[in-house]
């Protein structure tokens, strides 16, 4: 795949994108959704000159967060189906949905959005009451109370794709493969993520230079480690079922690289088996297949579900953070593609790989002077030369795409996404509007009008929210909220059919054994010289 040279990250100034277009300044924007265009010329304008200074009014609500009205606006989407057995509120044949289960930026993790995550659903299996496939996206800390929220059981959240080992990208795996056998995920635990970083640090103290081994592997390898004691202490459950496919099975059906293997001595089918799949993130598709992280259309052995996600380099922190392409064949022989660029610099690859794609999702963050401002509480916005801004402007240049730049960055992509979705952002009323002016400034707006390439969806924008759902087909996207008790119990849980393995630490019968580790000579017995001290059935 050619990556474009045209434009530099000098980009282009106000003026040259008023000229653009008459409209630039005059898009139609209503709550947290705007329609978008791509700026028509991209080449690189050497007189470039920028606007100083902030470009939002903070007067009267700088030391305030102001509530995100769009979202409440959204119609309700109920994930407990009770006209199915399984309950899980049924997709259509043709549809994609995509559900934010996390979506902010870790300093700014508050009750109402937790750190990243998406979760993607596709299809409907009418036997089997389930979608054909889903995915996680990312799972940063706190996003396992939405996934039970929403109804997702552990069992649908087998395959993980981890797009950087920063903590609040990859914090609820403790969660999820520590608890998923209590649940009902009695199979591996499968983690995608990129190979070692490649990045040499330099000599510290009296440390010399050295290449640490920071790859998903050693990851998974250290985390299985660090987890003995758990998943000793609840191996008195049933940890798998029999009839699981084989390692050879699974290989060709999601057309993985390398066999997939198990860190550790966890025997292969088990629940606490945790498989890391390694990536190469140099790839980007530019060798045909090159790039290919799942591949499911292998029919022979396994049931085959028509989804290929690839993965490509981004730029954020240290080498080796990735985006994911996820692309699905319909029933209806239509593709549905997301774009799922997690935490990145502005770059060329997802401008390559939006392109075109039915919803692109990348990350945002508010200006350094902005974010310094909220968290430090201050009733105005401070000085660029104060410490607070010179180390979060830091930040950004290592890490991030603030708002004019991920509004540059929608103008160099054409054919548009139909959905643009700005995550890993702190969304209030203040921020998002402040966000849209700096979007309109570096990109063209629409007025509602429809697009060329899409005769009923215009091109839009919108930002992401913790619950928030949107359905995807080809005949419309459509965004939801996610309509939740805050006091339900847990997701439903579907156990595989059949009659369990036995347990590690079982009776002679194969039952599970749940004092085979513990020291009962201090335990108050229920029972004691003829005395009922407390019921054994709990009341």
């Amino acid at each position: 795949m050619a990556i474009s040279k045209k434009a530099n990250s000098k980009g282009l100034t106000r003026r040259d994108v008023l000229k653009g277009s008459a409209l630039a300044m005059g898009g139609l924007a209503i709550g947290g959704a705007m329609v978008v265009s791509g700026a028509g010329n991209t080449e690189a304008n050497e007189d470039c000159t920028c606007p100083d200074g902030p470009t939002c009014d903070w007067t009267d609500k700088a030391n305030r967060t102001e509530r995100y009205s769009y979202f409440e606006k959204l119609d309700p989407f109920y994930p407990f189906d009770k006209s199915t057995k399984t309950t899980i509120c049924p997709l259509d044949e043709n549809e994609m949905r995509i559900t934010f289960m996390g979506s902010v930026i870790p300093m700014n993790m508050r009750k109402t959005q937790q750190e990243m995550s998406v979760f993607v659903e596709v299809g409907w299996d009418k036997d089997k009451q389930m979608p054909l496939d889903q995915f996680i996206f990312d799972c940063g800390s706190g996003v396992c109370t939405n996934y039970s929220a929403m109804n997702v059981a552990t069992g649908r959240m087998n395959k993980i794709f981890i797009n950087h080992l920063h903590g609040d990208h990859m914090s609820d795996l403790t969660h999820i493969y520590c608890f998923g056998p209590s649940q009902d995920r009695k199979s591996p635990l499968y983690v995608f993520g990129p190979k070692n970083s490649g990045v040499q640090s330099p000599a510290w103290g009296t440390n010399p230079a050295k290449k640490y081994d920071d790859g998903t592997k050693a990851f998974c390898e250290n985390l299985r480690r660090a987890l003995r004691w758990h998943t000793e202490s609840f191996s008195f459950q049933t940890t798998s079922y029999p009839g699981y496919p084989s390692q050879e099975e699974i290989q060709a059906a999601w057309g993985l690289k390398d066999l997939p293997v198990p860190v550790e001595d966890d025997p292969w089918g088990d629940s606490y088996a945790l498989v890391p799949i390694e990536l190469d993130w140099t790839k980007y598709g530019d060798t045909a297949g090159d790039n290919v992280a799942y591949y499911n259309e292998y029919k022979e052995y396994y049931h085959t579900t028509s989804v290929k996600i690839t993965h490509f380099p981004v730029i954020h922190a240290r080498k080796g953070s990735v985006g994911y392409k996820i692309e699905w064949k319909t029933p209806s022989g239509k593709i549905l593609s997301m774009v799922y660029t997690s935490d990145t610099k502005p770059e060329y690859h997802s401008v390559e790989q939006a392109k075109g794609v039915d919803v692109f999702i990348h990350e945002m963050i508010v200006p350094a002077q902005v974010w310094t401002m909220k968290c430090d509480h201050m009733d105005s916005l401070p000085g660029l030369d104060t410490r607070g801004v010179q180390f979060l402007q830091m930040v950004q240049n290592s890490s991030h795409s603030p708002q004019g730049a991920f509004g540059y960055l929608l103008s160099l992509i054409e054919p548009r996404p139909r959905l643009t979705v700005a995550t890993h952002f702190p969304v209030a009323n203040d921020t998002v509007a402040c966000a849209m002016k700096s979007v309109k400034e570096h990109c063209n707006v629409y007025q509602g009008k429809a697009l060329p390439q899409d005769g009923k969806n215009p091109a839009r924008i919108t930002w992401s929210f913790d619950l928030m759902v949107i359905k995807v087909t080809k005949e419309e996207i459509v965004e939801l909220r996610g309509e939740i008790n805050d006091y339900e119990f847990g997701a439903k849980v579907n156990l595989p059919e059949g009659t369990p393995n036995p347990a590690k630490y079982c009776n002679l019968d194969g039952t599970g054994n749940p004092y085979a580790q513990i020291d009962p000579l201090k335990e108050i017995p229920s029972c004691e010289n003829g005395q009922c001290n407390y019921r054994d059935d709990g009341y």
